[in-house]
């Protein structure tokens, strides 16, 4: 699986970690509220494990309200030092699925994550179609159509495309895209993605009214409806 876990505390993030990534799964991290937030709402993750006092004027409550407040049903597992029953009810009103006081054992705690992994499978239904407006991509047949024209696509542009779906209304970084459409995880220092970008528009907008695809000065892209 793929898990965000956002912790502070340098001891307990390691020891997490290693024992996440030796279970077979791949893990992202944060050490503060901000990016917690960031990774949360802009990335796609099996399960958040989330702690509850974070620095960075974000905390974990405040993450965990944002996530449900965009209707992000994503499992949350809070892991926390705040271990009195009225704050582990203020976690679990607040959008968690489950909570777990620190100190705890590793192996408590990967049951759990992956008890709550095997539940968001068996309740998450296979998404095979994006829209935004009347552009609309069908993952199955691999096609993409913007009213009732067919727009034919590079396996890249339908990569980046997809990617832009999936994230619509949200900003999505260079970096973002070189990770996730390009696999990069460094800077090239070439203009690929604005020459993609380019081509992606030329397709899916000019043709049309009304463009989908904004530039978003010094941040990145957005796709959305205005």
């Amino acid at each position: 699986m793929r898990i965000l876990l956002v912790e502070d505390d340098l001891t307990v993030r390691a020891f997490v970690l290693k024992g996440l990534r030796e279970a077979g799964h791949v893990v992202d991290e944060a050490d503060n509220g901000k990016d917690g937030l960031f990774l949360a709402v802009s990335e796609k993750y099996d399960i958040v494990i989330l702690d509850r006092m974070l620095p960075g004027g974000i905390d974990g409550l405040r993450i965990l309200e944002t996530l449900r407040g965009q209707q992000n049903p994503t499992p949350v597992l809070i892991l926390s030092a705040l271990a009195d029953v009225d704050e582990r009810v203020a976690g679990l009103k607040a959008g968690g699925d489950d909570y777990m006081t620190k100190p705890f054992a590793f192996s408590e705690l990967l049951a759990r994550v992956e008890a709550l992994g095997r539940r968001g499978r068996a309740e998450a239904a296979p998404q095979t179609r994006l829209s935004v407006a009347d552009l609309e991509m069908d993952l199955l047949s691999r096609t993409v159509k913007r009213g009732n024209e067919k727009i034919d696509l590079q396996p890249r542009e339908f990569r980046l495309l997809e990617f832009l779906l999936r994230h619509a209304g949200q900003v999505v970084t260079r970096t973002m895209l070189l990770e996730r459409v390009w696999d990069y995880h460094f800077d090239p220092q070439t203009n690929v993605i604005d020459v993609h970008v380019s081509r992606l528009r030329q397709k899916v907008d000019k043709p049309f009214d009304t463009h989908l695809i904004h530039t978003i000065r010094n941040a990145g892209y957005i796709l959305r409806a205005d």
